[in-house]
């Protein structure tokens, strides 16, 4: 049963923001209270309701179905939803993506030269900022209540907020730490004090979340802290100069020894189970088993411009028919580069011209007719470079989703699923961790490509095979689009620099190295005027 955001909406928590609001702001978080705390929070089930609200607001927009009472004003409401803005700057900044539109700012990301008044990172920094107010007041508020149900509550709105942080430091890096709700302009934190925080946070909650897989779908349970622990560690060298690779081997282990498990055997008893996980009805084809934290669509309940509805409909476009995708037209927007796709070297097929346009790899999910692997324009040219297909609103019986007027989908977003675990391991052992195997790592890793190849061991790989260089194109394959890349490519020194080049990085067709600066985001220009205490990221 999805968790329903919609009946919820209205039980606001009074935001404070993490940053100061301004009537001058060009965009700013709004708080469109509707009930006082005290009718929010005068029972647990009261309770259970605000919570429902910080969920939703990293999976919608704001008070008023897609569109209508935004959050955030001052930019498209479609557009300032996370999940969407998540993809924006850790896919499109990236060999994943491209986008044909040109609403301004939206370029400059693929092209790695935005500044700190671009849109969409400070559209970022205020959703972001958002979550944390909410789950402060949250937290703060239930206080009071003695149930002991709102005992977890407030350990989810915890992890709900190291969650946050989590994001604002891979994002931003230095950003103020607020843990309580304040009038005064908070003061700088540095990226080892976030760091610190939330591994704090997620080591003090892990015992207060209920027990793996006894929560209901789409709240978080234990398994979820030890998932973002694993996460946390692995890009801990990057973000404090500190090696913590046996401590993400010992998260990913917890992790993977819990209940949940890989999907493997799609309903017809097939073992290609890959796209059940980018379904329609992906909370109850058995995808759900590998799915640790998840952001929730439904096309007539929880309708947003942002999540599924726009990875689907923005990847659709040219010769495609959206009926064979649950939806009513696509938006010519998104496309992938060759970079990603000549890492799926199992083509059994291929073009006129040797390009590939079959693959034994199920998760190269591309339509290729009509399209050019090449890319010669970005804007304005759907042909240019082939379209993804990974999400769709069609469910497991060909049926689509649940909005007769095909506008929104019922596709759930995982946002933490079980196989990114399964690549955490392997590759933190292979960095030095302690207390994981070789051998071990490598059968994680066949079991996603077995799951790959439908079954088969054809793309099965020996331990010899196993090296970073694998393991950095096999999170290609797995997690693209899923809002990994650009947090991986970092890690890997791949990002800014020459070493690894794709079509129109730095805004040069065959790719060129950018500044080292930019493997942090600005922190919003706005931001800093409004807020003497906080001092700009270097190079902004």
């Amino acid at each position: 049963m999805k968790m329903n955001y919609i009946n919820k909406l209205i039980l606001i928590i009074p935001a404070l923001l993490l940053i100061s609001c301004h009537d001058d702001l060009d965009q700013k978080p709004i708080d469109p209270d509707s009930f006082t705390e005290t009718d929010v929070f005068v029972n647990a089930t009261e309770a259970k309701g605000a919570l429902a609200k910080l969920y939703a607001s990293l999976a919608l927009t704001g008070q008023q179905g897609a569109t209508g009472q935004p959050d955030i004003t001052g930019i498209d409401e479609g557009t300032s939803q996370y999940s969407r803005m998540l993809f924006n700057l850790n896919e499109l900044t990236t060999d994943n993506a491209v986008v044909g539109w040109g609403d301004p700012g939206l370029p400059n990301l693929h092209a790695l030269s935005w500044g700190a008044s671009n849109d969409f990172i400070t559209a970022m920094y205020f959703r972001l900022g958002q979550e944390v107010s909410f789950c402060n007041s949250f937290i703060e508020n239930s206080q009071s209540l003695t149930d002991a149900e709102v005992e977890f509550y407030i350990a989810e709105a915890r992890f709900l907020r190291a969650f946050t942080y989590y994001n604002l430091i891979d994002f931003y890096a230095n950003v103020p730490l607020s843990t309580k709700v304040s009038t005064s302009l908070p003061e700088q934190s540095t990226r080892t004090e976030l760091f610190n925080f939330v591994e704090s946070e997620l080591l003090e909650i892990q015992e207060r979340l209920k027990e793996s897989g006894t929560n209901e779908y789409g709240r978080v349970d234990r398994v979820a802290a030890w998932a973002l622990l694993s996460k946390l560690y692995l890009n801990a060298e990057v973000w404090t100069g500190e090696n913590r690779y046996t401590d993400a081997v010992t998260y990913a282990k917890k992790t993977i020894n819990s209940t949940y498990s890989i999907h493997t055997t799609d309903a017809n008893g097939n073992g290609n189970a890959y796209d059940d996980l980018f379904l329609a009805d992906n909370d109850a084809n058995g995808a759900q088993e590998e799915f640790i934290f998840t952001l929730n669509f439904d096309g007539n309940s929880s309708r947003t411009y942002g999540g599924t509805s726009f990875l689907i409909h923005a990847a659709i476009g040219g010769s495609m028919d959206p009926s064979l995708y649950g939806i009513n037209g696509g938006w010519e927007g998104l496309r992938t580069t060759k970079a990603l796709v000549n890492k799926f070297d199992y083509a059994i097929s291929n073009s006129e011209n040797g390009d590939p346009i079959a693959w034994e790899d199920n998760r190269a999910m591309f339509y290729t007719q009509d399209q050019n692997l090449e890319i010669n324009t970005i804007a304005n040219t759907f042909s240019d470079g082939y379209a993804v297909t990974k999400f769709t609103n069609i469910d497991s019986n060909g049926d689509a989703g649940s909005d007769q007027g095909g506008d929104f989908a019922d596709t759930d977003l995982p946002i933490i699923r079980l196989a990114e675990i399964y690549l955490n391991y392997a590759e933190a052992v292979l960095r030095g961790g302690s207390g994981g195997d070789l051998q071990t790592a490598t059968a994680y890793i066949n079991e996603l490509r077995e799951r790959a190849f439908g079954g088969s061991s054809n793309g099965n790989i020996s331990s010899s095979d196993l090296t970073l260089d694998f393991i950095i194109d096999e999170r290609a394959r797995e997690l693209y689009w899923e809002g990994q890349r650009r947090t991986d490519l970092i890690r890997y020194q791949l990002f800014t620099t020459n070493t690894y080049l794709w079509p129109f990085k730095g805004d040069i067709q065959s790719g060129t190295g950018v500044e080292a600066y930019k493997t942090i985001f600005p922190i919003p220009s706005n931001i800093i005027l409004t807020n003497e205490n906080l001092t700009q990221n270097t190079g902004y």
